[in-house]
């Protein structure tokens, strides 16, 4: 059974046209977005191609001494990564670009992401650019940011009393 035959399509809306519904634009949008989501892409802005949205998954994890931001970034050399610090704002930017382009092969299916993209983090405190470090390897950036001396201090142990 087709489950698309159950879903009333717009034109069919009783008293309704795409010019007379001032939520049409709304619900295209939405139905673009799920349309991408289903498809296994990421939705994008309006006038933004797919492959122009790199996907940067971050992991954020925190110690005593410092915090740590490990993004994966595969198919992206060292060269083309840009970490910059400003103020309590950690950004990272980079450009995945296509490795060999073959015009004579024709392609099914396209999945792999190419073109720039840009990832920011707003830290809990402001930071020392001169006494961050960044590593570099096999896909995965890996920064370590080390906390002022008054934020390493902040923490204290809160005794728990039992009642009963």
């Amino acid at each position: 059974m087709d489950f698309r035959s159950l879903v009333p399509n717009r034109s069919t809306v009783p008293g309704r046209s795409q010019g007379e519904d001032p939520f049409y634009p709304l619900r295209r949008e939405m139905e673009r977005a799920f349309d991408d989501f289903f498809r296994g892409g990421m939705p994008t802005a309006p006038g933004v191609s797919a492959s122009a949205a790199v996907p940067v998954s971050l992991d954020v994890s925190e110690n005593d001494d410092k915090l740590t931001v490990t993004a994966e970034v595969p198919g992206v050399k060292e060269d083309d990564l840009d970490v910059s610090i400003t103020g309590d704002v950690l950004t990272i930017k980079g450009e995945k670009n296509v490795e060999d382009e073959r015009k004579e092969d024709d392609y099914h299916v396209v999945e792999r992401s190419y073109g720039s993209f840009q990832r920011s983090l707003r830290l809990p405190f402001d930071v020392d650019e001169q006494s961050v470090d960044a590593r570099f390897k096999n896909g995965i950036l890996t920064i370590d940011v080390p906390k002022p001396k008054e934020e390493q201090s902040k923490a204290r142990k809160v005794q728990i009393k039992s009642e009963g």
